[in-house]
């Protein structure tokens, strides 16, 4: 029974983790249902009303990459992507009710029966009523909405990780894909392009396993695996692309003022700055949903503890404290000027114990600046001297280290820095041709002093004080409630 213990551990554990896909994988047919809808559905059924509807034509919105679902050993005869495109525009032209749409896909069709209708109600005219009334004009585009698939990536972030241990492991896997549209407004009147719009959508999928393969006995093995695996549908990606784009259109053209919308002024220029701060931030993002934009301030007080340990002519060399103060300027998003006092111990073990300060200048590099964590390098020079003074040494420094902003304007870091003293007498002794050394390293924190002044700071300013004078709006309305409700029970005890 000992044998069977890490074995039913095991499974028990896999169960577990895996429980939110076994309870929910299919077991039983499903009825058919109202298609899924997107997030961006409900922003186009619940946009603002135009003042008058925009009368559109599509004839085509297809899939112009012109590529097959792609297969371990080749590709298959299936798309990569749906050809239903044309039919997801006109959906989402519908639910946004600023366009009025009309048949272009299948114009011969609605023709052929139109013909049909026209010569059968001549037939009717000539032998039962002559006051048979004729067929109304068929609606002509003000506006043709151009476009299509022009791309889908594939595979453009793989990775995963995963782990085994004595027949025990487990693994997982993600993969991610790109589908990009363009949509166009074209003015039949003139031929003008009036509006160009370009949005991408990533599909995103899963595999997470997790497997037992192990002798549990002489001659009895056990073998166990678990697992699912998650792929968002292409079609629903799709259709979001196009809602996205048909939402964008339409807010493009507000700002032209090719259309406009049933709102106030006020509330027109309010959602065009929503739209605008979208598209700055979309700018600013990088293929990889990096977002590029100043995080870090111009100023900074930056503080430290951590440890020193002298690199010198005696043995047995001993970690001792280290504290750190300091302010740095910054003189562009990669470069930075940092001055830093130091106060430290140099120890070796039973033989040295002396305190040091130092006063030092250093240029820092910033490898990934417009990101939140960023490695960066350092080196200057400085001057190190002894406690009250009694020597004085210049130095050269460099070092290496790791910033991380928890908050807008507070950041932790961690460095390591290597200190070369012009002197061999740190320690007291002289021997040899090399000058004393000694190594720094610590944990700190940076509080920035100011924000830079991107559009992005700005608009989360904005957004703060929106907020502050919302619950400041709240805690009137609720005080003068609280009075009002005072002065009717006051007003019921005097009558």
């Amino acid at each position: 029974m000992l044998n069977f213990r890490p074995a039913i551990a095991v499974i028990l554990f896999l169960i577990l983790t895996g429980c939110g896909a076994f309870f929910n994988q299919p077991y039983k047919q499903e009825r058919a249902r109202i298609g899924e809808t997107t997030p961006v559905t409900s922003k186009l059924t619940e946009f603002p009303l135009p003042q008058e509807p925009v009368v559109a034509g599509v004839y085509n919105f297809k899939d112009q990459t012109g590529q097959y679902k792609a297969v371990e050993n080749g590709s298959t005869f299936s798309t990569a992507v749906s050809q239903g495109g044309t039919t997801m525009l006109i959906k989402a032209l519908e639910d946004s009710k600023w366009f009025t749409v009309i048949e272009r896909e299948n114009l011969g069709n609605l023709l052929n029966e139109r013909n049909i209708i026209r010569s059968t109600r001549d037939e009717y005219r000539k032998n039962q009523n002559p006051n048979e009334p004729n067929l109304p004009p068929l609606l002509y585009a003000g506006v043709l909405l151009e476009g299509g698939i022009i791309s889908y990536d594939t595979n453009i972030i793989t990775g995963g990780a995963g782990a085994r241990y004595l027949g025990i492991g487990s693994s997982t896997q993600y993969r991610q894909d790109r589908i990009t549209v363009y949509l166009r407004a074209v003015s039949t009147s003139s031929g003008k392009i009036l509006k160009t719009v370009y949005i991408s959508k990533t599909i995103l999928s899963q595999a997470v396993s997790a497997n037992l393969f192990k002798y549990v006995k002489y001659q009895r093995l056990l073998e166990t695996e678990i697992g699912f695996t998650k792929n968002e549908p292409v079609q629903l990606a799709m259709k979001e692309a196009i809602e996205k784009a048909v939402e964008a259109l339409i807010i493009e053209g507000i700002k032209d003022k090719l259309w406009l919308p049933r709102l106030s002024e006020e509330s027109t220029a309010q959602l065009i700055e929503d739209f605008d701060a979208e598209k700055d931030e979309a700018i600013s993002t990088e293929l990889y949903e990096r977002f590029l934009t100043e995080r870090r301030g111009d100023y900074a007080i930056t503080g430290a503890l951590g440890g020193t340990l002298i690199n010198g002519d005696l043995p047995d060399p001993q970690p001792e404290l280290n504290t750190k103060i300091g302010l740095k300027r910054s003189l562009n998003p990669y470069l930075s000027l940092d001055f830093t006092y130091n106060k430290y111990n140099l120890e070796n073990k039973e033989i040295l114990n002396e305190g040091f300060m130092s006063f030092d200048l250093n240029i820092e590099y910033k490898v990934l600046p417009y990101d939140n964590f960023t490695p960066y390098l350092f080196a200057g020079v400085g001057t190190n001297a002894s406690n009250y003074f009694k020597a004085v040494d210049p130095k050269i420094q460099a070092g290496f280290g790791l910033e991380y902003l928890i908050h807008d304007n507070l950041g932790v870091y961690l460095y390591g820095e290597h200190n070369l003293a012009f002197t061999d007498e740190l320690d007291g002794v002289v021997a040899g041709s090399v000058d004393d050394m000694f190594y720094r390293f610590g944990l700190g924190v940076n509080y920035y002093l100011s924000k830079p002044p991107t559009k992005f700071n700005q608009r989360k300013e904005l957004e703060k004080l929106k907020k502050a004078e919302l619950k400041a709006q709240k805690l009137e309305n609720r005080r003068l409630m609280q009075e009002k409700k005072r002065a009717e029970r006051q007003n019921k005890k005097n009558n």
